[in-house]
């Protein structure tokens, strides 16, 4: 039986975000967060699933969406005002407040750049440049204020039980803080990996 490698590999990945899931769900902080954070995590499982046969991704996007889904499922585990690692970095670095949801945000840009990316470069006329790394951008940010109205909407429907999904810490410029990592995410994502996705995009065109 001859297995590639690159039609396994999803399959590994989505056990391991499935057995992530299921750590995550016992003992929440907060069962209705958790229920909050890891939908993300779930809706994309779903369409990852049913697109998989007709738009396989790259090894590389499929990566790091595992990576972002872990983020996703530790912060909704903790709520990311109390991620374990926010506050070892906290102490180490003397900071004022616990940043693994900036770090969030920063991988929310970041990955869904790569995402992004790939969708337009094999769906649309765009090739690598300065339209399509401007495009990228833009999605990222759509997509980081689209999220940002929807824990909005959170808070006016939830009042103060919202208060850890928002994970503001008392910053008043936490949407705008929120949004801004994102932006340096996506920027970053395309600086750092756009050759390497380059090449991965030509094996599976």
């Amino acid at each position: 039986m001859n297995c590639d490698k690159r039609t396994v590999e999803p399959w590994v990945l989505l056990g391991l975000t499935v057995v992530a899931l299921l750590v995550s769900s016992v003992g929440p902080y907060d069962r209705t967060t958790w229920y909050l954070e890891v939908a993300p995590v779930v809706i994309g499982a779903a369409l990852l699933i049913t697109t998989g046969r007709r738009f396989p991704l790259t090894p590389l996007l499929y990566r790091l969406l595992f990576l972002h889904a872990l983020v996703l499922v530790l912060g909704g585990h903790y709520t990311y005002a109390r991620v374990p690692a926010g506050f070892w970095a906290q102490d180490l670095l003397d900071l004022a407040r616990n940043h693994y949801d900036r770090f969030a945000h920063l991988v929310q840009g970041f990955v869904p750049a790569l995402l992004a990316r790939e969708i337009l470069l094999r769906t649309s006329p765009l090739r690598p440049g300065g339209w399509l790394f401007f495009l990228v951008v833009c999605v990222c940010l759509a997509f980081s204020a689209t999220y940002e109205l929807g824990e909005w909407a959170a808070a006016v429907a939830g009042g103060s039980a919202a208060e850890d999904f928002l994970g503001t810490q008392g910053d008043v410029w936490d949407t705008q803080w929120d949004m801004f990592m994102a932006l340096l995410g996506a920027i970053a994502a395309q600086l750092t990996l756009a050759r390497v996705h380059d090449r991965e995009l030509a094996r599976v065109r």
